[in-house]
């Protein structure tokens, strides 16, 4: 699924019904931006109102002879591949009956075509066969940001256990009805060829599962070493600028970039500056509408990040006309990985690119959201008090007497509580602190 990075790309959609025009062009838009992702240039859209997918290779004739223009393909599907399509795929509208445009020069030709669907895999194969272009369906395309992107262990297995995952019914047999020899010692007798890749996909993606499952313990143990610690977790649609803010609010060295999906890989730092107790904040990889359930499978390792926090900030890209929509979506895979009802604070991001008339209306849709810009050290320290504020609501003042023979948990207070005051007399080290009461009533069980 790797493509040249400077290929032309043409962008097909079916606006189905029920789905209105801005839904479709927002949809649109979306696969655009992730073939910029990608390295492609897109030259050109190509879209249809139909009751459902054309059965043979998604738009019907008409669309399709558009398209092959773009590409130099033939514009038709050869009459044996077709051979299975609907009648109603034959019935041109309007639109198809117009004649295709004169084909472009080789050139300027596109190569890709980007379907803003998930498709079959013979839908793929009619629609390769009348562009002669390579053709990735919407899964495809995100699958390939997602390997590309991919930088740690942990994300390299679990994109390539979502690609193999993919890749597996999509496979076609490449000769006649050979049978491969199971052998003495050997596997899979009677095997035709394509049965055996087949089988080879899946014992791989066991092998990578068991590998996958290993680095996972090992960060539900990292997880267990963080659980005496606040936690928040930023969230949200991709490119919503969680990164930007990640590295606002903990000073890291993270990386910020103005691509889908440039996050993959969860990183946890601390508040910064410091705050007492210590909070740890974490960046997750962004979500998208219809994002692969193979990937969402994959990836719940990492989004455990978002489920065992304390407190999700979900940050949302104010300046996109789409962005209630991606709300949904965010709050719609919050829900299916068990974090629908933890606290959140709801982030109205990139404000400083809002006029104030849009500011006011979204004051108005979201009256608990926060607006800021992560650009604004101002807004990011406005926003660094919001979170302490929110782990500081259930705390309790108290004093605590440390015994001198106690000494070493004077460091452990400090590092758990918010300590306000200190001072010694002979019976020790006297603290007067603020702390939530379960942390107050194990210091007194340890003094």
């Amino acid at each position: 699924m790797t493509t040249n990075p400077r290929s032309r790309a043409v962008i097909v959609g079916v606006q189905l019904k029920g789905v209105s025009d801005a839904e479709h062009e927002s949809s649109l838009d979306e696969l655009a931006r992730l073939a910029n992702t990608l390295g492609l240039e897109v030259v050109a859209r190509i879209t249809q109102k139909r009751d459902s997918i054309a059965t043979a290779a998604v738009v019907g004739e008409g669309k399709l002879r558009e398209i092959a223009a773009l590409t130099g393909g033939p514009g038709a599907v050869p009459a044996h591949h077709a051979r299975h399509q609907k009648k109603d795929d034959d019935e041109k509208d309007a639109k198809d009956e117009t004649p295709a445009p004169v084909a472009i020069a080789e050139a300027k030709r596109a190569s890709v075509v980007l379907v803003n669907h998930d498709i079959s895999p013979r839908r793929t194969r009619n629609l390769e066969l009348a562009t002669a272009a390579k053709v990735l369906d919407r899964t495809a395309v995100i699958l390939s940001i997602f390997q590309r992107h991919a930088r740690t262990r942990e994300a390299r297995l679990q994109v390539e256990i979502a690609r193999l995952s993919y890749e597996a019914p999509r496979l076609r047999e490449t000769g006649g009805d050979d049978r491969h020899g199971g052998g003495i010692g050997g596997k899979g007798a009677g095997e035709s060829a394509l049965q055996l890749d087949r089988r080879k996909i899946r014992d791989r993606v066991a092998e990578l599962r068991q590998e996958l499952d290993l680095i996972v313990q090992e960060a539900g143990t990292r997880r267990q070493r963080r659980a005496a610690h606040d936690t928040v977790a930023l969230v949200g649609y991709t490119n919503a600028g969680k990164s930007s803010l990640m590295r606002a609010l903990t000073g890291g060295d993270v990386l910020v970039a103005d691509q889908l999906f440039a996050t993959l890989d969860t990183t946890v730092r601390a508040l910064h500056p410091e705050s007492h107790p210590r909070i740890l904040v974490s960046d997750t990889v962004g979500f998208i509408r219809s994002l692969p359930h193979d990937l969402v499978a994959s990836f719940r390792s990492t989004l455990e990040e978002a489920r065992e926090a304390s407190l999700l900030v979900h940050v949302v890209d104010a300046a996109d006309p789409a962005h209630e929509a991606q709300l949904e979506v965010t709050r719609d895979v919050l829900a299916d990985i068990g974090a629908g009802t933890t606290p959140t604070l709801v982030l109205l991001n990139k404000i400083d690119r809002v006029d104030e008339a849009r500011r006011e209306e979204l004051r108005v849709l979201h009256p608990d959201a926060i607006q800021l810009s992560a650009k604004s050290p101002a807004d990011v320290a406005m926003l660094r008090e919001r979170i302490i504020s929110f782990f500081e609501q259930d705390m309790v003042e108290e004093e605590v007497v440390v015994p001198f023979r106690e000494q070493r948990l004077v460091a452990e207070i400090h590092a758990a509580c918010r300590v306000l005051s200190e001072s010694y007399d002979e019976s020790g080290t006297r603290l007067r602190l603020r702390a939530r009461p379960e942390v107050i009533a194990r210091l007194r069980a340890e003094v």
